[in-house]
């Protein structure tokens, strides 16, 4: 895989409250999706290996699924996007968790500019606002918010204008 991408964050919470925040993605109570500044995570049915859906532009389908410990996503487009997404509970001890997302996929075709460009800038900011989400959820406050960037900024205004102008 040529693109692999991490984002993760130790937090204060035993595995099973972590996990349990994967378990609401996509469902009325998304406890880790940052829904509110962000594309919301939508699938055909309930989170379960075979649910068809995803953000925005992104496709993807359930490709594995571990209540409480992981879910895998398989992409489907945009065109040239290759590979997989997915969060998964590693438990570091009985009080803390690391929470990880993992990114790794092959970029073809047009892929090879959109991902560096477009796509992994706004990824990157959708994570960390998603990793937020996450210790907020579970501790009632983040220490170190995560903060867009001026480029991940003209980008959601890019695309904002551009919406309005079709």
């Amino acid at each position: 895989m040529d693109v692999h991408n991490v984002h993760e964050r130790v937090l204060a919470a035993p595995a099973e409250e972590v996990g349990a925040l994967i378990d609401t993605l996509s469902s009325p109570k998304d406890r880790l999706w940052p829904h509110r500044a962000w594309p919301a995570m939508v699938f055909d049915r309930p989170l379960g290996v075979g649910a068809s859906g995803g953000h925005g532009p992104v496709r993807y389908t359930v490709a594995a699924y571990v209540p409480g410990a992981s879910v895998r996503f398989a992409f489907r487009g945009p065109r040239g996007f290759h590979g997989f997404h997915e969060f998964a509970v590693h438990a570091v001890d009985e009080e803390r968790t690391v929470l990880r997302h993992v990114l790794a996929m092959d970029a073809r075709g047009p892929a090879r500019v959109s991902w560096p460009l477009v796509f992994r800038p706004l990824h990157d900011a959708l994570l960390e606002d998603a990793l937020d989400r996450a210790e907020s959820a579970l501790t009632g406050t983040v220490r170190e918010p995560s903060r867009w960037s001026p480029y991940v900024r003209l980008l959601r205004t890019s695309i904002r204008l551009a919406r309005m102008l079709r």
